[in-house]
């Protein structure tokens, strides 16, 4: 059987570049929509730019995924419309394009940031807990 899930992708950065973090909420795929949270996911770094953990944030998992995110840069860039310029961009955009290839169809749309508050949310609680640990 084939799985459908929502991915809903967010990163953030504290100064641009400072710490940094990308996170991924992971949501069963109803016929109304996203439905039952399945996961999350997040990764910290102790200096990056929000376009780095904007990328970072991206995560497959399912035979279909749907990408959701608030970077309009990054869901521009991972459909085509955009090129990707910055190196360290480029390494993460074929990151994601190779992951992209392991699935039947993956999708990249654009979201309003109040539609992303779960992603934001596992970005922020990782950078809160990386700076704690610093102290």
């Amino acid at each position: 059987m084939l799985k459908t899930m929502y991915v809903y992708s967010d990163g953030g950065a504290r100064g641009n570049p400072g710490p940094a973090a990308g996170g991924a909420v992971v949501y069963e795929a109803t016929a109304d929509g996203p439905g039952e949270k399945l996961a999350e996911a997040s990764i910290y770094f102790p200096h990056a730019t929000n376009n780095v953990a904007e990328y970072s944030g991206i995560i497959v998992g399912a035979d279909v995924v749907h990408c959701r995110m608030d970077s309009e840069l990054a869901c521009k860039q991972l459909n085509g419309e955009y090129k990707v310029k910055n190196p360290e961009l480029a390494k993460l955009y074929l990151k994601v394009h190779n992951l992209r290839t392991h699935f039947r169809n993956t999708t990249f749309t654009h979201v309003r940031r109040e539609q992303n508050a779960a992603a934001d949310a596992v970005v922020n609680a990782t950078i809160d807990a990386a700076l704690a640990q610093r102290l």
